[in-house]
């Protein structure tokens, strides 16, 4: 079997990148990112990957920064990884300044021909690091970056290379361990045609057309309350009426909710939630594989924009049954549109609370064992 890597960068990944001079030149200014030493040892303990730093460090060894200034800082943070059980297979200092242009640099792969040899799964494999550089390497290597800063746009060119973007060290750890929590479907009918993606652990950017306008604003709610990135595109029987369309797009959304979320294992599993101007509005979730619903909202008008106010029990009951989970949905209130706008809120704040994950609690949230 084929040996995996993390390529690791060190300042701004593994410490704190000094301000100003960008060198760590003393005991000083030696400070670790938030969370990395726990997280490195839960990897180091729980995955099969090497560890290998690799690390521009411009100048080392001239005046501009001289190797007694560097080697104190660097030492004690290696030795302070190793007291908590980090070590590295590998440690590749690059010593160029980037006028240079050598082939050692990052982001060229000078120092890493040991891991193009073939003995290395590089497909599997991954840098981390803060740089975009780090993120052209994963490319130039084949394999994937996770680029540990939110704060910077991903050019286009880099996007394919970028698994996943963030500045939380748990993050790091949980995609690594338990993977990515996305689906992707597809239901196609006579009466309906639709797609969609589905990311649980998203930021809440949503692509939402269905043909029916206050449809598309409830579906966006619930994306972007649950911090889910979701799209959603339908093309439906309108021409008929609204109702295919509604309940195959709630039957395709439970399938992909139920898919993303996999064994379960680690997920808070319930939710609750909300209040929305005159109406108070709640919804009880349980992932716990058994589809219910109790549905208590009534509507006085026939339609909420240009949705049916029928639909909207359909909706969540189709839901329910493709997602196997238990909602228990309760509104009242005048506004009929702050009404079903707050159930909907309510829904995706529920989903954010249950489907959170905690992989050092990794067990399914259930005495029977099984969900």
């Amino acid at each position: 079997m084929k040996k995996r890597a993390l390529f690791i960068d060190r300042d701004g990944t593994i410490v704190i990148e000094p301000p100003v001079d960008y060198q760590l030149d003393s005991l000083e200014k030696l400070e670790f990112y938030p969370k990395v030493i726990r997280n490195l040892y839960f990897i180091k303990k729980h995955l099969d990957f090497e560890f290998v730093m690799v690390t521009n460090q411009d100048g080392l060894g001239t005046a501009s920064f001289p190797e007694e200034t560097f080697w104190p800082a660097h030492n004690l943070m290696l030795k302070t990884l190793e007291g908590e059980g980090v070590t590295f297979e590998d440690i590749l200092i690059d010593r160029s300044f980037p006028e240079d242009n050598a082939p050692t640099r990052k982001p060229r792969t000078g120092m890493l021909t040991k891991y193009l040899s073939g003995e290395y799964d590089l497909t599997h494999s991954f840098v981390i690091g803060d740089r975009l550089t780090d993120v052209e390497l994963a490319k130039n290597l084949g394999s994937k970056a996770i680029f540990l800063r939110e704060d910077m746009d991903i050019p286009t060119e880099l996007k394919e290379s970028c698994a996943l973007q963030t500045n939380d060290w748990d993050k790091i750890s949980e995609f690594l361990f338990a993977g990515e929590r996305k689906a992707e479907v597809r239901r196609t009918t006579k009466e309906t045609d639709i797609y969609i993606f589905l990311n649980l652990d998203g930021k809440g950017v949503c692509d939402i057309h269905t043909g029916l306008g206050f449809f598309d604003h409830m579906l966006e709610q619930i994306g972007k309350h649950a911090n889910m990135d979701l799209t959603i595109q339908v093309k439906g029987d309108l021409q008929i009426d609204e109702h295919h369309t509604i309940e195959d797009t709630a039957l395709a959304l439970g399938e992909a909710l139920a898919k993303a979320l996999g064994d379960k294992r680690g997920i808070e599993r319930y939710g609750y939630s909300l209040p929305m101007d005159d109406c108070l509005c709640s919804v009880a979730l349980d992932f716990g594989g058994r589809p219910w619903l109790v549905w208590d909202a009534e509507f006085n008008r026939e339609k909420v924009g240009d949705m049916p106010t029928e639909m909207f029990l359909h909706f969540f009951k189709s839901l329910s049954d493709a997602a196997k989970m238990n909602l228990n949905i309760k509104a009242e209130g005048a506004n009929e549109h702050h009404k079903i706008e707050g159930i909907f809120k309510a829904l995706a704040r529920a989903l954010k609370m249950a489907k959170q994950r905690d992989i050092f609690n990794y067990e399914l949230p259930s005495t029977k064992g099984v969900i």
